[in-house]
């Protein structure tokens, strides 16, 4: 399997009662599943901050200046259309006044469209409920290493 190094950036987005989004992708090869936060690879001459409000805006339609500038990198190994990403990841967090904002994903490429499934406001009590993989699998260890407080402290103790 071809490895590819690809740094990314992605954005956990709460929503008023601190729920996650999280977006839930096919992949074109065996279509399984796979829920992840929004966010993308990070283009030449952008920062990670950059990359993560571009793809929050892309994927989402999302107020990009919700996004924090703070970031924890995670490495990530993950397998994808037959081949395997690795790099470094920077995930923010962004949160919204609103409980489950309204997505308005117009800048997806087409094999984007094509694979995004759908999308879902999750509540940290039902990530273990969700029907396939989460990305990354320590998703609520990154954010409490982002913000320590919130229900998703009891998941990582």
């Amino acid at each position: 399997m071809e490895t590819i190094h690809r740094p990314a950036a992605r954005v956990i987005c709460l929503d008023a009662d601190q729920r996650l989004l999280l977006l839930h992708w096919r992949d074109p090869l065996d279509g399984a599943g796979l829920w992840q936060p929004p966010g993308g690879g990070i283009e030449p001459g952008e920062t990670p901050l950059m990359a993560a409000r571009r793809e929050l805006v892309e994927e989402t339609g999302l107020d990009p200046a919700a996004v924090l500038g703070h970031s924890v990198p995670v490495e990530r190994d993950v397998p994808w259309n037959g081949k395997r990403y690795v790099g470094a990841e920077h995930f923010f967090v962004a949160s919204f006044a609103e409980e489950r904002p309204t997505l308005a994903p117009t800048g997806l490429l087409p094999h984007e469209r094509a694979n995004l499934h759908t999308h879902a406001w999750v509540a940290w009590s039902d990530l273990d409920a969700l029907p396939d993989r989460i990305e990354p699998p320590e998703l609520s260890a990154v954010l409490a290493a982002l913000l320590p407080e919130g229900p998703w402290r009891a998941l990582v103790s």
